[in-house]
């Protein structure tokens, strides 16, 4: 079982230019620009490989396979991050809706939105935007 209080060290802090040159395009604006890739359009909404999804940006541990779930929402959904303090969470009033706005700790990348109404045991759904995260195979 991973600590999940361990805290991020190190933030990565770079250029919009060093940003654009190491993302693909998809992901600069999901992760700098805070754009949603379209539903069901994204790499692992059906993936169901065991491992490790990390941060696109800066390779953060962010969730773990084994708490990925089929919501039905269009995007990868999780219960719970794999590290607490590898997530950060800000209100999002944008687009008409009061949400929390789900970022990496260690880049501050927007990864998706974390919504009340996930399956237990937390009772939260992560809805994540693919071009934010990398699968690390087990």
């Amino acid at each position: 079982m991973p600590d999940t209080k361990a805290r991020t060290t190190d933030k990565v802090i770079k250029s919009e230019e060093q940003w654009r040159r190491e993302l693909t395009p998809m992901q600069y604006a999901v992760l700098r620009e805070k754009a949603t890739e379209r539903p069901f359009s994204g790499e692992y909404e059906h993936d169901h490989r065991a491992g490790t999804y990390v941060c696109a940006g800066c390779g953060n541990v962010l969730f773990e396979s084994d708490t990925k779930f089929d919501s039905g929402c269009g995007w990868p959904s999780f219960t719970a991050p794999a590290v607490e303090s590898h997530i950060d969470e800000e209100r999002d009033m944008s687009h008409g809706m009061i949400r929390t706005e789900v970022l990496c700790s260690k880049c501050s990348g927007h990864l998706g939105h974390v919504f009340p109404d996930g399956p237990g045991p937390t009772g939260l759904r992560y809805c994540i935007n693919s071009a934010a995260l990398k699968l690390e195979p087990k």
